[in-house]
């Protein structure tokens, strides 16, 4: 394998094998904000060849604090298509399949429909998480998820579990009283802390469609949390590397 000057370090640490696995290995993401933006530019720089990218957001002036892909020059733009742009910067071989549009129950079917070797949710609403994680454990995909990034200031507390034994996390305790119903009770990696939010750092707000709480973040948690998510899939894909 003819390996760019770029991945001369990542070779010297995985070996060429687990770099030609890499590069042939094709990673769904699904939510590119602050924690999914940076899971996907860490498989990128680690040489990961194909990957889905999927979020219908666009950049808001409310995510400059956290997000890799959030500038003033990018407020506006789909968040998929700015971090597109990025990842072929860094590998301009990489191949990318953009989706830029919401996805709930009724429209991920057609996302699952393709061979992924590993999954990423970065999703950050619960109905439509806990929908993606039940499809994506029934097709059988490796994948791994993220719980709340938000309120969290020690990134030292950030671990790796199965979802079983994830704790004091409010997400995963909402998740997996959900997939409890649906039958789901193990099988995949979560990233979470168990850190203590505090009360002050949570306000409700009114917006169009509902109530819902907004939580105070800061700028390293998300990418701590994408930085984990990213080393379960490189870790997982490169299991049999370079002794």
């Amino acid at each position: 394998m003819n390996l760019p000057e770029w991945q001369s370090r990542t070779e010297l640490l995985l070996g060429t094998e687990a770099l030609s696995k890499l590069a042939n290995s094709h990673v769904l993401i699904l939510g590119l904000g602050g924690v999914g933006a940076y899971t996907a530019e860490m498989l990128c720089r680690a040489g990961v060849g194909h990957m889905t990218i999927v979020d219908g957001d666009a950049v808001q002036p409310s995510n400059i604090n956290r997000q890799l892909i959030a500038m003033e020059s990018t407020i506006g733009l789909e968040k998929a298509k700015v971090l597109a742009d990025r990842l072929r910067d860094i590998n301009p071989l990489i191949k990318l399949d953009l989706i830029s549009e919401y996805q709930n129950e009724d429209n991920m079917d057609s996302l699952l429909t393709f061979k992924y070797d590993y999954v990423a949710d970065a999703i950050d609403t619960l109905s439509p998480k806990v929908a993606f994680i039940q499809k994506t454990m029934k097709k059988g995909y490796p994948l791994v998820s993220s719980m709340g990034a938000g309120g969290k200031l020690d990134p030292s507390k950030v671990m790796v579990s199965d979802v079983e034994k994830s704790f004091n996390c409010r997400l995963a305790h909402s998740m997996r009283k959900k997939l409890h119903k649906l039958g789901i009770y193990k099988g995949f990696k979560v990233v979470f802390s168990p850190e203590e939010v505090s009360k002050d750092s949570v306000s409700l707000v009114q917006d169009e469609r509902n109530k819902r709480s907004n939580v105070g973040t800061i700028s390293y948690m998300p990418a701590v949390f994408g930085c984990f998510m990213a080393s379960v899939i490189l870790r997982d894909l490169t299991s049999e590397r370079k002794k």
